[in-house]
């Protein structure tokens, strides 16, 4: 099973379409739970980064795997990243992902991470970081599975 923790809503109508369109794909390989957590706003972000954080725990299962999506973390080539997601399923059943939100994540989360992920050293808009997130898990169900996609 895959899960998804990140913060805040998606807005735009377009990546929603593009969420059902991957959640659709991905419903061939695997159970998929997107958990979407309150954007914190009117305080200062160390209190931004608590409240979430706290929000995002309440969702963790002590038995996944827990990967958070970090600036700092590995950046792995689509076939690594396919190759990772196998040899978790080896021991867990369970992948949760986290997408913080506009400052990040708090210091308590990355802490419980099993595998920083890192897509690149750009910053992307979260809404839209959830849709190449998305993109790049189904990519990695093609190369496991291989199956005509991945180029």
């Amino acid at each position: 099973m895959i899960k998804i923790i990140c913060v805040g809503k998606i807005k735009e109508k377009y990546l929603d379409d593009a969420i059902k369109e991957y959640k659709k794909r991905l419903s061939k390989y695997t159970d998929l739970e997107i958990i979407e957590i309150p954007d914190e706003s009117n305080l200062d972000i160390k209190n931004i980064l608590k409240k979430e954080a706290d929000s995002i725990i309440k969702h963790i299962n002590s038995k996944d795997y827990i990967i958070t999506l970090e600036i700092e973390g590995k950046n792995p080539s689509s076939v690594e990243f396919a190759e990772k997601i196998d040899n978790i399923y080896l021991t867990n059943s369970n992948i949760t992902f986290i997408i913080g939100g506009s400052y990040g994540l708090d210091e308590s989360i990355k802490n419980l991470s099993n595998y920083k992920l890192s897509f690149s050293n750009m910053t992307f808009p979260h809404q839209l970081f959830r849709v190449m997130l998305l993109e790049q898990i189904y990519r990695a169900y093609k190369i496991n599975n291989n199956e005509t996609y991945h180029k």
